[in-house]
């Protein structure tokens, strides 16, 4: 699994960008870490590379964000539903379609409900600004994408 340490927000955004490329309608990210991890930073950058051109803010208290891009994006934060069987979630991915890509933080509770993700996503604190971020894709073919995408930031 492909990692990366990040020292500023800028890096997680191009990480999140970068992360944007491999992406088509359809796709779900799962993004998993502590409460000011970055999660929000990193689909702030992909949503950028995806045309998103207005505020991309914290789900907590929406569960769901939607923004206008050359795809749909949503941003879900699943912290607050359930189980995969809770009536928001499937409300939530029904205004995704199959059109748009989705950003699901907090996704434990509710994963088994959901299509398989394109990529995974774990943020740890290193304490200060510094990040340790994993990231995991569907297949050999992303893994392979997403270590070239690390080793370009890591340069």
């Amino acid at each position: 699994m492909p990692e990366i340490t990040t020292t500023d927000a800028d890096t997680t955004e191009a990480l999140g960008a970068g992360i944007a490329n491999l992406l088509g309608p359809g796709d779900i990210v799962l993004l998993r870490g502590d409460l000011g991890a970055g999660k929000t930073t990193l689909v702030r950058g992909a949503a950028r590379a995806l045309g998103v051109e207005g505020p991309v803010t914290s789900p907590t208290f929406t569960i769901a964000n939607q923004y206008a891009g050359r795809v749909p994006v949503a941003h879900l934060d699943a912290w607050r539903l359930g189980d995969p069987d809770d009536e928001e979630i499937g409300l939530a991915l029904e205004a995704i379609g199959d059109e748009g890509v989705a950003f699901i933080e907090w996704p434990d509770s509710i994963e088994g409900g959901l299509p398989d993700p394109r990529v995974r996503v774990d943020i740890d604190h290193g304490g200060g600004d510094t990040r340790v971020i994993h990231v995991a894709g569907c297949d050999a073919a992303t893994d392979a994408a997403l270590e070239a995408l690390v080793d370009h930031l890591r340069a």
